[in-house]
């Protein structure tokens, strides 16, 4: 019988991150998937800020930086005429290292997480699928059928569901995925293409009944077309090919296909399970949530859940914290996962919506407020902290507390970048630490010595008061670099306080 620390079902993103993270954490996985192969198209295309801030804790983020393409400009059309033009290049300067927006198709990505697994000794399970699970205890039982139609037993400690929205785990937990499906059919191509629009930028057209989104890619003349089926094709979607759909938004942007590489057409839609836990089973990715795509948030949440879980998993298997710990999981992602479904929900809505009041706010309305806003650096950041997700924050529950200049407990730590190097180089190192900007006292020093707690003193310099942190405070942080606590005192019983009420003993892994 085989026996896991944690069972993952599921190898998209959000589970190899999964499997990746706990495995680095020195935990035994076993990652398992239904598919015969990884996937060979693009799919999910955007790598957000926060989501390559984590990745460098894996050694990931240059890899990606590298290989994929850093989008300059997002240009607004409606029918066909230019309104504005939002620069993206390094649209976050000064708030982040990958002040940009990053396309990185998912094929690719996958690719690079299974090769970054494998160094672990870890390879997924292919044409494996979950029939059932229960729990007994001390752990879980799964029955799984295997390639060749047998069926093994394995047991885990905890299994982690990543399996996609019609979730297996979902399904066999009997949760709740209250929520609905948008009316419109959308295409998704992959193109070969020429044309003014092919320039390496994002382009959006709007018209009284269209949309259409040009994503560039990686390669000369490469691109993601994502647009609306409307009138009677719609409801024979499933057998459209592209030459089916409509020219118009096409023709607006005086795009020239070439060639057609992938084609699909499919419903969007916007549900958030009741729980992401129940007992040794969880729930993360798209099993967890699914929302529209705007803003390119649903991939990068599933691989925030995975990490959120990861280094909690880790902690409680490797006696290093009880597992009450688990509890704050479904906590602190539910609660992001509903705040975003809201939020796409209502761009999705605008951009979609049908009908004459629709058609006045974007195709009147829309051109005089678009280059407003896209003109005030307020607004360009406001857009910029919400979609790269440096703005997810924890406040208030139940790991977070205290403030320290303007950070909060539960705040993403603040990124600084003193001209020679940055504050978040020693969170390379997935583990409890603890930051001061400025002084500290022989006390924090000599505790944190005694207790093996990496304790990182930075000289003060005005970046870091530009970056809202506190003089000679203290910011205790996660090992997934969110702030657990914001201290301005220099006392190290608030520290060793906050571990023995949460039953936390930190697992030392840092060099």
């Amino acid at each position: 019988m085989n026996r896991s620390d944690v069972l993952i079902i599921g190898a998209g993103p959000t589970g190899l991150v999964l499997a990746l993270w706990l495995s680095k954490l020195g935990v035994r996985v076993r990652i398992i998937d239904k598919a015969s192969a990884p996937g060979t198209t693009s799919r999910a295309l955007a790598v957000q800020a926060r989501t390559l801030e984590l990745y460098r804790q894996l050694d990931l983020a240059d890899a990606i930086v590298r290989n994929g393409h850093r989008v300059a400009a997002a240009n607004f059309w409606v029918k066909g005429k230019p309104v504005a033009q939002l620069p993206l290049n390094r649209i976050g300067e000064g708030l982040t290292p990958y002040a940009f927006l990053e396309m990185y198709p998912q094929d690719e990505h996958e690719r690079l997480l299974i090769d970054r697994l494998e160094d672990y000794d870890v390879t997924v399970e292919r044409n494996t699928t979950l029939e059932s699970f229960t729990e007994n205890g001390d752990g879980l039982t799964a029955h799984l059928r295997l390639p060749d139609g047998e069926q093994e037993i394995c047991q885990a400690c905890y299994l982690a569901g990543c399996d996609g929205a019609r979730s297996v785990v979902r399904k066999t937990l009997d949760t709740g995925f209250p929520g609905g499906t948008y009316q419109q059919i959308f295409y998704v191509a992959d193109v070969q293409a020429s044309g003014p629009a092919l320039n390496g930028e994002l382009h959006l057209d709007l018209d009284e009944a269209d949309f259409l989104a040009v994503f560039p890619l990686a390669g000369e003349g490469r691109a993601r077309l994502i647009g609306t089926v409307r009138d009677e094709r719609a409801d024979r979607a499933e057998t459209l090919e592209f030459s089916d759909v409509s020219n118009r938004a096409i023709e607006h942007l005086n795009v020239h296909i070439e060639d057609v590489n992938w084609f699909s057409t499919y419903r969007v839609h916007h549900r958030v399970a009741d729980h992401f836990r129940q007992g040794r089973a969880f729930l993360l990715g798209d099993a967890a949530h699914v929302h529209s795509p705007a803003g390119g948030q649903g991939m990068n949440t599933g691989i925030g859940d995975a990490i959120n879980l990861a280094w909690k998993l880790a902690a409680v298997l490797g006696g290093a914290a009880t597992p009450q710990l688990l509890d704050s999981y479904e906590t602190e992602r539910i609660a992001f996962a509903r705040r975003l479904v809201s939020t796409t929900d209502k761009v999705f809505s605008f951009v979609t919506a049908e009908g004459r009041m629709a058609d006045l706010l974007r195709t009147r309305l829309a051109p005089f407020l678009i280059p407003k806003m896209a003109s005030f650096e307020t607004s360009r950041e406001f857009l910029f902290r919400t979609v790269s997700q440096i703005t997810l924050n924890y406040r208030g529950m139940a790991l977070s507390e205290g403030v320290a200049g303007h950070v909060h407990g539960g705040d993403r730590l603040p990124w600084a970048h003193d001209g020679e190097g940055d504050n978040y180089e020693p969170l390379r190192h997935p583990c409890w630490q603890v930051h001061v900007y400025g002084d500290t006292s022989d006390e924090m020093i000599a505790w944190c010595n005694e207790h093996h707690l990496p304790l990182h003193v930075f000289d003060w310099r005005p970046a870091f008061e530009t970056a809202g942190l506190g003089r000679n405070g203290f910011y205790l942080l996660r090992p997934d670099t969110y702030v657990a606590i914001a201290d301005n005192s220099a006392d190290p019983k608030v520290i060793e306080r906050y571990f023995r009420d949460h039953g936390i003993r930190p697992f030392f892994n840092c060099p």
